[in-house]
């Protein structure tokens, strides 16, 4: 199991950004959690198979819905072994 701990910068809140990710989460079955910044940003931390990671950030990376997605950090950091995946 992998864990990857993301930025995403641009449009995406305001816009159903964190719900249209935990459904691809789910999707993919993937736990963890998409959570609002103070700065407009939005941090999402995902953890499961290393290919369903890959999907999911490329899913994230084309702005679902009507988000526009200017940029992504990522990282990776260790497994935290969340047991769904949440909106916080």
């Amino acid at each position: 199991m992998k864990c990857t701990h993301l930025i995403v910068s641009g449009r995406v809140q305001g816009v159903f950004f964190r719900a249209n990710v935990r459904d691809k989460a789910l999707q993919l079955g993937l736990n963890g959690y998409a959570k609002n910044l103070e700065n407009g940003d939005v941090e999402i931390v995902a953890e499961g198979a290393e290919d369903q990671l890959e999907k999911f950030i490329d899913f994230i990376r084309k702005g679902p819905g009507i988000a526009s997605v200017a940029g992504i950090q990522v990282k990776h950091k260790e497994p935290e072994n969340f047991k769904s995946f949440k909106i916080l």
